[in-house]
């Protein structure tokens, strides 16, 4: 077996991936603890305001990861990956960044503007609202948020057990070329995007 290329994403775009992604998971729980548990944990809504102060980052965060990715495009798929499959990644690394990175916060801000509840990003300043109180559609933005969140956070699980797979059965360099590079073993075989 020959040995594998890996080919490196560049470093702000693993260092946004890492970022946004442990920040994402950090708010997914972050968020169900508060609600979950709202009596219990919650009583005085300072886990609701860290799940909005560390959420709220992602708006700022995406633009500027899609900008780059706009610019600096992916490493191509091995050729080992099937067209089936080459098109499922892209399409669910699509809807990651269309519902789980903008949609889910999105709707997370208009949810809080109904509520006529501020948004302070990293405890720093307010977001502005995105509409006038309507405290009629409180439980439908509730709703749509929290389905969002649920159905973003089986994707994610997928996405990370799919990343696994390719780094432990596969082996065909797809998650190594997202890892920071003193977690690769260096080869001669490692191509580094330019």
């Amino acid at each position: 077996m020959s040995p594998v290329k890996v080919q490196h994403f560049t470093s702000l775009a693993k260092f946004l991936h890492w970022l946004m992604a442990f920040i994402w998971i950090g708010a997914w729980f972050v968020g169900y603890v508060a609600v979950t548990w709202r009596d219990e944990l919650n009583e005085d809504h300072s886990l609701t305001i860290a799940h909005k102060a560390l959420a709220s980052t992602l708006l700022l965060l995406v633009v500027i990861r899609i900008a780059w990715r706009l610019t600096h495009p992916a490493p191509p798929l091995p050729d080992s990956m099937s067209a089936v499959m080459r098109r499922a990644a892209h399409a669910g690394h699509f809807v990651i960044y269309a519902a789980g990175l903008i949609a889910l916060p999105v709707s997370g801000w208009l949810w809080s503007s109904v509520a006529d509840k501020p948004i302070m990003v990293l405890w720093s300043f307010r977001l502005p609202p995105l509409t006038a109180p309507h405290p009629e559609y409180y439980e439908l933005m509730k709703n749509i948020h929290v389905t969002l969140a649920f159905t973003m956070g089986a994707l994610i699980a997928g996405h990370i057990l799919i990343a696994l797979k390719h780094a432990m059965i596969d082996r065909d360099g797809v998650m190594s070329g997202m890892l920071p590079k003193s977690f690769v073993s260096r080869k001669p075989t490692d191509i580094k995007r330019q």
